[in-house]
């Protein structure tokens, strides 16, 4: 195989608007709002040909959002950034930033304002 494992991610929710308000306020990104006869996505921004999965916020009846699941790592540059805005957006911090090792950087994670547990990932 001679690419990456993961193509593309889905985060369940339950309110669109919120959910959108919150990541948009956490990442300062701006999603494109979709609905497919009912599937309502809200896709997260395309940088073209960069490293990393594109994904979507996605509401259905048949997506729940939960702590247990799958846990998605985003890409950061520190993730003591976004980690600052999580509470002020409606989430909370679930694990503090924290060193994973010297070579692989920090990690964090946090409770989306639908109560997926999501994390984040930086080098420094």
């Amino acid at each position: 195989m001679a690419h990456n494992m993961v193509g593309w991610f889905e985060i369940p929710v339950s309110d669109m608007a919120r959910a959108k308000t919150f990541y948009e306020t956490v990442f300062q990104v701006e999603i494109a709002l979709h609905d497919f006869g009912g599937l309502q996505m809200g896709w997260f921004p395309d940088r073209g040909e960069v490293t990393g999965a594109q994904g979507t916020l996605i509401k259905q009846d048949s997506y729940i959002p939960s702590q247990e699941g799958t846990l998605i790592y985003f890409i950061s540059e520190d993730v003591q950034n976004e980690l600052d805005r999580i509470e002020a957006a409606g989430g909370q911090i679930y694990q503090p930033k924290t060193q994973i090792s010297p070579e692989h950087g920090y990690m964090a994670a946090f409770i989306d304002s639908e109560g997926n547990r999501i994390a984040l990932h930086s080098r420094a």
